[in-house]
């Protein structure tokens, strides 16, 4: 880990290129027993209310496997609701991440510890620092798309994470 992502808590423990390919062996490997997902371009894209491709078959292989899973969003219940519903999934929305009270809640609902809980997430200073601040393993995945240009604010937070990118992955 650099200077510049010691003093700004921005490394991740791990960063996948995508959602799916995380998988339940990686985590039962590393003691995780639960994952707190954000939404927007980690399961989906933005404001689309279905999953992304192959994103409903992993979930139902975390499942399978005894990975528990909820969602942790900064975004309303009328978004949330309609697309964690359909696939089984808890959820708390309206979070304040980076604030660590939604991760805590999250973890309270699974009746997990930080110890056995990672959050996945695409934004540094949201999902990352949440999680770090909640004492949670961070995995970093790659946005699924570049936001639109009616997402200003998050295309401005883009660019100044640009420099705390992780440079390696885990291949799946």
């Amino acid at each position: 880990m650099g200077f510049k992502e010691k003093l700004t808590k921005t490394e991740p423990d791990f960063a996948f290129r995508r959602t799916i390919d995380i998988t339940p062996e990686f985590l039962n490997k590393h003691g995780i027993k639960g994952l707190i997902l954000d939404v927007d371009n980690t399961l989906t894209t933005h404001d689309n209310p279905v999953p992304a491709e192959g994103i409903r078959e992993w979930l139902d292989n975390m499942k399978n496997n005894g990975i528990k899973l909820i969602i942790v969003s900064n975004n309303h219940p009328d978004r949330v609701r309609p697309f964690a519903e359909p696939l089984g999934l808890d959820f708390v929305c309206d979070s304040g991440k980076p604030l660590k009270k939604g991760y805590i809640q999250a973890m309270t609902k699974m009746g997990l510890t930080n110890k056995e809980t990672a959050a996945v997430g695409d934004q540094l200073f949201t999902d990352i620092w949440g999680a770090v601040f909640a004492g949670v393993t961070a995995i970093y995945v790659k946005p699924m798309e570049l936001e639109g240009k009616h997402k200003r604010f998050i295309r401005f937070k883009r660019v100044m994470e640009k420099p705390f990118l992780p440079k390696r992955f885990i291949k799946p």
